[in-house]
């Protein structure tokens, strides 16, 4: 008898197992999430819209974007980590987010970053713009705001999209760069849209914000750019130069999209979504959207090489936040 229900037990275990790996070949069999930790309309969440759509033609499922803003990236990373471990929750994150935000507020987080999440893809960096605003602000280069900053300092304000965000340690470590400007960060939760806001008013005069979310403003002369963060000159703007040429290389971030999940998702559910994800980058529609946004193509091949990426940002970030002595609020 005892034997008889041992060999039971055996059979519903392989039974249950064989079940389970036919749900992952099968996986997706029902709609997917993608968390985008902005609201509507900003950088992280048009490429998520992007993504989404060519992913939903790749996977045979539907997928929804789910915007969840708010504290700097926390909200979305613990709604990843919630969703469970079947990889049916995807998050698309950038530099702030996911390699700053894990660093500066590690103590706020319910969750182990570094174990409870993984980076599925690198998919593309952003060029940004030095800019300036045109409203009762006269510097129209770099020197020129130097010198204005070092006889006004009182009446520069720069905006953030929160104390530790990218646009906030850039500007900080440019601040010191250039003689320790002195200069007050003007935070805004509405993200880079908040930001651009903020300068079109006048309420700040300068911000380190992505060239997509600018174009508009800067190509109808509401928005001054004084220089470009990327490799190289945009063709779009050959007139404006790099921080490198003006003598401020690694000043100001080439800021990063990148595709994450839950790390507890079976390692064949992350290839399979990593397979899809890099097929979707190399559709003609995909290319030509975030071509479009002056985005750099940079897919990451595996999910081993987006680990070491992920790491070695974060340590670069984590020198940097020391060298600022950065101060956190409660």
């Amino acid at each position: 008898m005892k034997q008889l229900k041992l060999i039971v037990v055996s059979l519903l275990c392989l039974t249950l197992l064989e079940a389970q790996s036919h749900a992952q070949d099968r996986f997706p069999n029902r709609q997917m999430k993608i968390v985008v930790p902005f609201g509507p309309g900003g950088t992280t969440d048009i490429v998520a819209r992007v993504l989404a759509e060519e992913l939903k033609n790749r996977l045979g499922q539907t997928f929804v974007v789910e915007n969840k803003p708010g504290a700097d990236g926390l909200i979305a990373i613990q709604e990843l980590v919630r969703s469970g471990g079947d990889g049916y929750t995807l998050m698309l994150g950038n530099v702030t987010t996911n390699a700053i935000t894990p660093i500066v507020y590690a103590s706020k987080m319910s969750i182990n970053y570094e174990r409870d999440v993984v980076p599925v893809m690198r998919l593309v960096d952003v060029p940004a713009f030095l800019v300036a605003t045109t409203k009762n602000f006269p510097p129209k280069t770099v020197p020129e705001f130097i010198e204005y900053a070092k006889k006004n300092s009182e009446k520069i304000n720069f905006g953030t999209t929160g104390v530790g965000s990218y646009p906030h340690l850039d500007m900080m470590l440019f601040a010191k760069r250039a003689g320790n400007l002195t200069m007050a960060a003007i935070p805004n939760k509405g993200g880079a849209s908040g930001m651009i806001n903020d300068l079109l008013v006048g309420t700040v005069q300068v911000a380190f914000i992505n060239v997509a979310t600018t174009a508009a403003n800067v190509n109808g002369g509401r928005l001054r750019p004084l220089a470009v963060v990327n490799h190289a000159r945009l063709a779009g703007y050959p007139d404006v130069p790099t921080m490198q040429e003006l003598g401020f290389p690694g000043v100001g971030t080439i800021a990063w999209q990148a595709l994450f999940a839950s790390a507890a998702a079976p390692r064949e559910v992350l290839e399979k979504v990593r397979e899809a994800t890099a097929q979707s980058l190399k559709t003609p529609a995909v290319i030509q959207a975030l071509k479009q946004q002056e985005f750099n193509m940079v897919p990451t091949n595996s999910l081993e090489e987006a680990k070491v990426w992920l790491t070695d940002d974060m340590n670069n970030w984590r020198n940097i936040i020391r060298e600022m002595k950065l101060e956190i609020p409660n």
